[in-house]
């Protein structure tokens, strides 16, 4: 992880908003890192960060295994704040004992009492609505500590050091249904940190093309591209950086969109005018896949298949040093946290093993960023905005949208039905308005009655979410008008479809994608 001049250090307890302070965070335009709580400090304190955010965490302080603070973080002169099992780690850590079982817990929506408005809680409203997660609470705090807000049923609901800038408090400011979570992290960032918000889009790319060309050098680099978002801001900016040096390779791998590997094409020549060129494998990948219903395998053959062309491809050519991979922070994230690998849910599409099988060294240049930051920068760098809006699209493509065995006649029957869905929400001006749109092909077929005939045919599920990040999704409420308009429409215009439902599950507990 590269180092900026002015930074905030979240070390990660396990709660699953982590990841939700830094988007507040990167929204400021202030560059933070995640990291486990117990990371070694002088790996990441150069230069020092300008303040540390203690996360909350699943746990209980009193727990036999409980993540515990590292004591050195007390004495380093930089401003701490604790959210929720952060600040209750403060107070343990000062007078152990001194959180317990709460009489009554508290989850959802409290009103916020505020008794001190400087500091933390400058400029916010008494009785703001804040969101509590905590079946503890802390029953006897250090007199080093004042109480500056409380709720009705938590007498210590945010505090402040008397003597140091350490602060905490029992919400999460960082979730939406905190009224003033953002002023509670904006308080904390400027304020009391005194950092300026000077990370932007514009000073990352121009930080990246350095960083680029300092490690390059006079070496080429190799760019698989996927035809998605991530790995064409990857190769637009090192393309800005080294020029031609950079050699891209997008694969047709039968299982894009209709129409897409030449939409795309066109695009990457035309308008960006990377050196690309692109290859047809479509049939390797669809002969590889025929048959094949199980979707870990599906996904195992697609990528071991991608190798396989890129191996065909490039192999010979050995002034390549380096591959650039369009990574993002989230699973930089995965990778380091502190809890290890989270269970399996499905295996991530990349173009893992690559770089060892053909000796290649990794560019990740967007490691740091989120999805929306990562679009930020293409609109800077110029990528067109009908584009950078699409939508996320899985890296085995239609491969995991047909469930059940593969074929190119269902490919090709979900193709169409997609093309349509995706068409009208596009025209109706619904396309911005929803995360993800996607099509998926059931191994359903079910009676249907057209004209005086009966007809025996599949059925497609269509599903809209909206989300801020992917993290969690809700379904997208389509106008009832609209979806039956698209009803219709592939029901009349796609051969072998009779039967169209909409998806109404959220995320969790369902995937966005079902497979």
């Amino acid at each position: 992880m590269s180092r900026h001049t002015e930074w905030i250090l979240i070390l990660d307890y396990g709660s699953q908003f982590t990841q939700l302070i830094a988007r507040r965070l990167r929204e400021f335009n202030i560059y933070c890192e995640i990291h486990p709580f117990n990371v070694n400090l002088s790996e990441v304190s150069q230069p020092a960060p300008g303040g540390i955010i203690l996360s909350g965490s699943p746990r209980s302080v009193n727990d036999d295994e409980a993540p515990a603070l590292q004591g050195e973080i007390l004495k380093l002169d930089i401003p701490i704040l604790g959210v929720c099992y952060g600040l209750q780690l403060l107070a343990h850590t000062e007078i152990p004992g001194s959180v317990e079982k709460a009489d009554r817990r508290e989850f959802g929506r409290a009103h916020l009492i505020v008794d001190n408005n400087e500091g933390i809680l400058k400029g916010i409203e008494n009785d703001s609505v804040v969101w509590m997660s905590h079946g503890d609470h802390i029953h006897e705090l250090s007199s080093s500590y004042e109480i500056v807000g409380h709720t009705n049923n938590a007498k210590v609901a945010a505090v402040h050091h008397k003597e140091k800038e350490i602060y905490g408090v029992q919400f999460h400011p960082e979730v939406a249904h905190t009224e003033c979570g953002k002023q509670v992290l904006k308080n904390f960032a400027f304020n009391i940190c005194g950092l300026s918000g000077d990370w932007t889009a514009s000073s990352f790319i121009d930080e990246q093309i350095e960083a680029i060309r300092k490690k390059v050098g006079n070496d080429k680099v190799l760019c698989a591209l996927s035809g998605g978002v991530d790995s064409t801001v990857v190769a637009t900016l090192i393309h800005k950086a080294i020029g031609d040096q950079l050699e891209c390779v997008f694969v047709d791998n039968g299982l894009l969109r209709k129409n897409e590997f030449n939409e795309v094409l066109d695009m990457y020549i035309k308008d960006l005018e990377l050196p690309v060129r692109g290859v047809n494998a479509s049939n390797l990948f669809l002969s590889r896949l025929n048959g094949v219903s199980d979707p870990e395998k599906k996904r195992k053959i697609i990528g071991r298949t991608f190798i396989d062309v890129f191996e065909k491809e490039i192999g010979g050519q050995s002034e390549f040093k380096y591959l650039a991979q369009g990574t993002l922070y989230p699973d930089v994230i995965e990778s380091v946290s502190f809890k290890g690998p989270s269970a399996t849910i499905k295996s991530h599409h990349n173009v893992g093993g690559l770089p060892e099988k053909m000796k290649l060294d990794l560019i990740e240049p967007v490691r740091e960023l989120f999805k929306d930051e990562v679009r930020e920068v293409g609109r800077t760098l110029g990528i067109p905005e009908h584009f950078i809006a699409r939508h996320p699209f899985p890296g085995p493509g239609l491969g995991i949208r047909v469930i059940g065995e593969l074929s190119k006649g269902r490919l090709d029957l979900l193709r169409d039905a997609d093309r349509i869905f995706i068409d009208e929400l596009k025209a109706q001006n619904l396309y911005n308005d929803v995360w993800q749109a996607l099509t998926v092909l059931l191994p359903v077929q079910s009676v249907g009655v057209m004209g005086d005939e009966r007809t025996y045919e599949f059925t497609v599920a269509i599903r809209a979410v909206t989300s801020l990040d992917g993290m969690t999704a809700d379904w997208a409420h389509l106008p009832h008008e609209f979806l039956s308009r698209i009803s219709s429409r592939i029901i009349n215009e796609v051969k072998g479809i009779n039967r169209v439902v909409y998806d109404i599950s959220s995320k969790p507990p369902a995937t966005i994608e079902w497979e």
